[in-house]
């Protein structure tokens, strides 16, 4: 076991996270400014992909019913944060970029529109203290 946290550079950051009823690990650290491993998950990273990916959700729903046929989505959302001069820090902002592929033409305008609803209706970005929005390109598939 070590010396635990004897010191700040004496402990291991990394930790799994399973959830009773899911088959997966989740393999987390903190950053690697803060003596964590790079090659897993970070809070923040897991912060904005929640954010991400409840606005997506929220996507296909509301394609569905409108019957707007999604053929491909993707994102690259981007977080901006501040840390403060007592090592504390807080997002100031979350960008998502959605980047989605409907089949029709004719209703790339009412796609677009959607994300507008679907950002209302998620309840993560309802539920930050900090700015979500969302940058969509919706073109149709040729």
């Amino acid at each position: 076991m070590g010396t635990g946290t004897s010191d700040y550079r004496a402990y291991k950051r990394d930790h799994e996270i399973s959830i009773s009823g899911k088959t997966d690990v989740i393999h987390g650290s903190s950053d690697a400014a803060f003596r964590g491993d790079p090659s897993r998950y970070t809070p923040e990273e897991l912060l904005v992909a929640s954010l991400s990916t409840c606005h997506m959700l929220w996507v296909l729903h509301l394609c569905a019913d409108a019957g707007i046929v999604i053929t491909g989505y993707s994102d690259a959302a981007t977080g901006a944060m501040v840390e403060n001069d007592d090592g504390a820090g807080q997002f100031t902002e979350v960008v998502l970029h959605p980047r989605v592929t409907i089949a029709d033409a004719a209703r790339v305008e009412e796609a677009t529109e959607i994300h507008n609803k679907a950002h209302e209706m998620c309840f993560i970005a309802r539920s930050v203290n900090f700015p979500v929005r969302a940058e969509p390109i919706v073109n149709h598939a040729s």
